[in-house]
This record gives C-alpha cells, structure tokens and sequence, in this order.
C-alpha cells in the first residue's frame, strides 16, 4: 500500500537510506513524503506499529521489474529430448541416436530413451532392456541414466541427464 491507501493511524516511518523518523500519525508521515517528493510505502504492513518507507515508487517497481527479468533471462530451460528405439534395432541406426543423444546432453537437455514394442516383441523385453544398457553405455560419458528402464504398457523407456548438470 502506498500514500493514502495506509489506513492505520500511527506508522513507524524509515527514511530512503534506512534511517530511522520514529513512530509519527500517518497525516505528518504523508506531509513529510510530499515535503521531499516521495511515496509512504507501507513495507511490514504486520509490525506494532506498521513499518512505512518513504521512497520513489516508480523507480522502484522499475528497478524490482528490472531485476526480475535479468533472473528470467539467465534461468536455463532444461528440455526433454526423445530418442526412439526398437527391440530389432541395427547397429548403425544406434550409432546414429547415439549420435543425436549426444549433441542433445551437450545442450544440457535430458534425453528420454524408449522403445515401443511391437506385436509380440513384448513377451521378450530383455531383448529392449540390453538394447537399452547398450546406449546406456555408449552415452555414458556425456550423461548418467536418471532412471532406469521401466515398461509402461508397449513402450519402455529410461531417462538420462547431462554430466554438467549432476
């Protein structure tokens, strides 16, 4: 809250360099911020008496906004990539997601592995769950496996986050 919107009788007012003015009624407290041009900011509105600062109001919501947008701009976003695999995949063609599993945790995303099983391919899964250890250790110097391989339905998949980011 700010200038007339404080409704309380007595404030405890602060100045803009963190002084001290005492505990003053909330009409002096307004005349001494119109006096130097400045807002009543009402800042620890469940203190006895309530704790006002007079200050710029405008500069600061400016400046608070300010910052929240340089905290935004540096958070990275961390994605999930999915690479697809199959129970009878060849050799090449894992070199290949290795290959796109790599680049992706590099970038600093996780990859999410899976696998969907066809037809009666699922009644064999550790045939998926080798084929799983295999890419496993193939990426294993660029990212850890987060969780384990676990079949959901048709499909089974593992998660694997960069190195950097343990």
């Amino acid at each position: 809250m700010i200038n007339e919107e404080i409704r309380d009788r007595e404030v405890r007012v602060v100045d803009q360099s963190g002084e001290q003015l005492g505990v003053m009624p909330i009409r002096q407290a307004l005349n001494l911020a119109e006096e130097r041009e400045l807002d009543l900011v009402k800042i620890a509105p469940q203190a006895k008496p309530p704790v006002c600062k007079l200050m710029d109001y405008g500069k600061y919501r400016f400046e608070q906004s300010k910052r929240e947008r340089e905290i935004r701009k540096n958070q990275k976003v961390i994605e999930v990539k999915e690479v697809r695999l199959s129970a009878t995949i060849e050799d090449h063609d894992v070199d290949v997601r290795v290959k796109n599993a790599v680049k992706f945790l590099q970038d600093g995303n996780k990859v999410k592995v899976t696998i969907r099983f066809r037809g009666r391919q699922i009644t064999h899964s550790e045939i998926g769950r080798e084929v799983m250890r295999d890419f496993a250790e193939r990426v294993k110097e660029y990212g850890t496996v987060d969780k384990q391989p676990v079949i959901e339905g048709r499909n089974m998949s593992m998660f694997i986050t960069p190195k950097d980011a343990n």
